[in-house]
């Protein structure tokens, strides 16, 4: 007799959405206005259960509680908890909580699909944007240089903190089909897809199991840890910033080559300073995202925890963030070149101007000399 079909007695699903908002925010200042408007406590974010010595964030990010909003989950209407981080790189993050209880795996499975469908990507629903302009209303003093990016990231957990069994991860593997979770897919797949899918799985404990993909992760955590949700979260952060930066070289290469065949067209008087004023230019973008790179890679300090280690460094493969950081560092390396030559340039430009204002000199020296003899 088949065993019965597990029940998940506490559980919740989890959707995320990213925006990259301005080129830095001021914390403290968000934290100032934040607190002006007294409706929620504001914290300071840590890891909830590891050592700040193993795990911790680089700059810590300014986490609020929202109101909680009403949502229209399949036919029924749901409470989710809202929750907001706020990075100092530009980067806020809002977390939907719906909580998913006493439900059968097979119901459990269809509600994380469900969520999906009513706030996931190409859903019909304002709920991101609603969230976005009450954001940037709140925190508009908080935020240097604003930015009208269109980027977003998004994300789905789905999280099981009891089911009525006590099971360790290999037996809720063998108990339980992850795939239409983990790929909102109903129709069977093919077993290479599902190796692939079910590939990055992570155990620290016999009781505990992390299974990640692209867009979505299934989480089984009977202590109710959120370590590992606020991995993947930064993770994505980190996605979303470097993805920025890269699309803001991808313009501003074109651009770049624009302005420098212009100014190499620049007569001669003037071409020293203007090849001077574009090299100071490019010197200043290359200061700038380099910066900012800079802190989106030390945005999480992983030192002494090779559990969370692993995750993160796999959510950061799996999510393509090194590759994106490999472009940015190629299209600065080309602006950095451009503008070395550029400098070369603008002291060649100076040094045969001043040859030429010598050599004038001399002349006006020489005829002066001769009309007095």
């Amino acid at each position: 007799m088949p065993d019965p079909e597990l029940q998940v007695v506490t559980g919740a699903v989890i959707a995320y959405r990213l925006f990259e908002v301005a080129y830095t925010a001021d914390l403290s200042e968000a934290e100032r206005l934040w607190a002006q408007k007294a409706r929620s406590l504001s914290t300071r974010g840590r890891l909830d259960t590891t050592s700040p010595k193993a795990v911790a964030f680089g700059v810590p990010p300014l986490e609020l509680t929202l109101d909680p909003i009403d949502l229209r989950v399949g036919t029924d209407i749901a409470s989710a908890e809202v929750t907001m981080r706020l990075y100092d790189f530009g980067v806020v993050t809002f977390a939907l909580r719906l909580p998913a209880d006493r439900l059968s795996w097979t119901a459990f499975s269809a509600f994380v699909n469900l969520v999906n469908q009513s706030v996931g990507p190409g859903a019909d629903t304002d709920v991101w944007t609603n969230l976005l302009t009450e954001f940037r209303a709140n925190f508009a003093g908080a935020l240097v240089r604003p930015t009208g990016s269109t980027l977003e990231e998004d994300y789905l957990i789905g999280s099981v903190t009891t089911f009525d069994e006590i099971l360790t991860a290999d037996a809720l593997r063998e108990r339980v089909d992850l795939v239409p979770l983990l790929s909102g897919e109903q129709r069977p797949l093919s077993a290479a897809a599902r190796h692939d899918l079910l590939g990055q799985r992570f155990s620290y404990y016999t009781d505990d199991l992390v299974v990640l993909t692209w867009d979505r992760a299934f989480i089984y955590e009977p202590r109710r840890d959120s370590d590992v949700a606020d991995i993947i979260e930064v993770a994505n952060a980190q996605l979303l910033e470097m993805r920025y930066y890269d699309e803001l070289l991808d313009s501003e290469l074109p651009r770049m080559y624009a302005l420098v065949e212009g100014t190499q067209r620049t007569s001669s008087l003037l071409a020293s300073r203007r090849f001077a004023n574009l090299a100071r230019r490019l010197s200043a973008l290359v200061a700038e995202v380099t910066e900012l790179t800079e802190k989106v890679d030390n945005a999480l300090q992983v030192t002494e925890d090779v559990y969370l280690a692993r995750v993160y460094a796999s959510a950061l493969e799996l999510f393509r963030v090194p590759a994106f950081g490999a472009a940015v560092d190629r299209k600065l390396a080309i602006v950095r070149e451009t503008y070395t030559a550029l400098y070369q340039e603008a002291s060649a430009a100076r040094a045969a101007l001043m040859e030429g204002i010598i050599v004038v000199l001399i002349a006006i020296e020489i005829i002066v000399a001769l009309t007095h003899i």
